[in-house]
């Protein structure tokens, strides 16, 4: 029922009521949500009055929407409808329009009729809002709460701002696509998460590589702060794949790959790195006389006594297993120093070719010609210098021409800041040629050093 005009005096206890103009009555509890001081209310509003008009509990659906239209910047015009409204809220109803509401259908009742009766009794001479503010307290618009919010969110993000490089795009990517939203739901709660993020990737990538755990209890609040399926674990792993340019993936052995090119490990012994005629010492130089392989684990290379193989003037990187084991065959210990990445390269792979390059070694590199195999070239030059190693578009535009069969070329191209014209060769001809249809070519190159 929409009930339009009022008949009576909105006193309905009998005539004008001693007023007391500065303090709301004791309104049932539960009636209206009571905010802070309306210090905004207007003084010239009868309070006692208006308790009993409108802070009666059978109208607190009817301050409620009033509330939500003066939030919303909504004009105080029109009806409001309460469906299948109880009993007391009809009552209620009634008194405040002077009128008996129907006994069955809905219950409206006209915004400006009620704003009416308030200015007209002299129970609220500034109307329906000024009641309203008086009784329930001030009313923040929506669109101030919004500004308010996307400020302290905006502070959260502030230490965002000291990163560079690679990192400053992860920063305005995250600010972005939610991410930092969705794992700390209120800026108060980014605050401390942002600030940690950011103070762990400054600190990456960790040289020499170390566990996740002491890194942690070094830069952050303690050895568990970047435990598995942690909001902050979950932020910097975010900015270690574009600080590494690590690919996407997942599960536990693809993190764990994650946190370990930056030089984060769950242990050094997991973190190995296939190499070739390597020497240094005794046991590397004894690898080396016979021509075989040698797998080399981080623990060994960084730990209480590492192992330090010598340098070699050149080494030859190479993406395959196969391409190593190839050369063991072919050459045996004729062959020149290589090292296996293996695909994205370990940490033990990453503290081996950083110590040679360190020391003068010329590193020169091959992979498979496709997307994934340049994304792997291009993380390894974050980490180490190295030149191309029949790595270009001139050696891949030949060797697309004179493999038969090659597979189609798949996934989202990337940049070959070594050689641009590579990716461009790459997308023309759209084939993927592996290190194992040109292994004739490597191999020649080993056996002769002409490169």
């Amino acid at each position: 029922m929409d009930v339009n005009q009022a008949t009576t005096s909105p006193d309905r206890d009998g005539g004008r009521a001693a007023s007391g103009r500065t303090t709301p009555p004791d309104v049932t509890a539960g009636a209206v949500p009571m905010g802070p001081a309306p210090a905004e209310a207007r003084t010239d509003v009868d309070t006692e009055r208006l308790g009993r008009l409108l802070g009666d509990p059978g109208l607190t659906w009817f301050v409620d929407r009033v509330r939500q239209r003066m939030a919303r910047g909504r004009p105080l015009t029109g009806s409001v409808t309460l469906s299948a409204p109880e009993e007391s809220q009809r009552r209620a109803a009634e008194r405040l329009l002077g009128r008996a509401p129907r006994t069955s259908g809905s219950l409206g009742i006209r915004l400006d009729t009620v704003d009416e009766i308030l200015r007209r009794s002299g129970v609220s001479p500034g109307g329906l809002a000024a009641a309203v503010v008086a009784l329930a307290g001030p009313v923040v618009l929506h669109a101030e709460t919004r500004n308010r919010e996307e400020q302290a969110w905006e502070e959260a993000y502030a230490p965002l701002g000291i990163l560079d490089a690679e990192l400053a795009h992860w920063a305005e990517r995250i600010r972005g696509d939610g991410l930092v939203r969705r794992l700390a739901r209120t800026p108060e709660a980014a605050v401390p998460l942002v600030e940690a993020a950011v103070r762990a990737l400054r600190a990456l990538p960790a040289s020499p590589p170390t566990s996740r755990a002491t890194f942690a209890a070094r830069n952050l609040s303690g050895a568990h702060a970047l435990d598995e399926g942690t909001p902050l674990a979950t932020l910097v792993l975010s900015g270690i794949r574009c600080l590494t340019g690590f690919p996407d993936g997942s599960g536990a052995q693809w993190r764990r790959e994650a946190w370990a090119s930056a030089g984060l490990l769950k242990d050094d012994l997991s973190s190995t790195v296939l190499t070739l005629n390597l020497r240094g010492t005794p046991a590397l130089a004894w690898m080396a006389d016979a021509g075989e392989p040698t797998v080399l684990t981080l623990r060994s290379l960084t730990g209480r006594a590492p192992v330090a193989p010598g340098l070699a003037g050149t080494v030859h990187i190479c993406e395959n297993p196969a391409v190593l084991s190839a050369a063991a065959d072919t050459l045996g210990r004729e062959c020149p120093p290589m090292v296996c990445i293996q695909g994205q390269p370990s940490a033990a792979a990453l503290t081996l070719l950083r110590d040679q390059s360190s020391r003068g070694a010329r590193l020169l590199c091959h992979g498979d010609f496709d997307w994934g195999g340049v994304r792997i070239a291009t993380a390894l030059a974050r980490s180490v210098p190295w030149r191309p190693w029949r790595y270009t578009a001139a050696e891949y535009r030949a060797a697309a021409t004179a493999v038969v069969g090659a597979p189609n070329l798949t996934g989202l191209p990337a940049a070959t800041p070594w050689d641009p014209a590579l990716a461009v060769a790459l997308a023309e001809c759209g084939v993927r040629v592996e290190e194992e249809m040109v292994l004739n070519d490597l191999l020649t190159d080993l056996g002769t050093g002409s490169r």
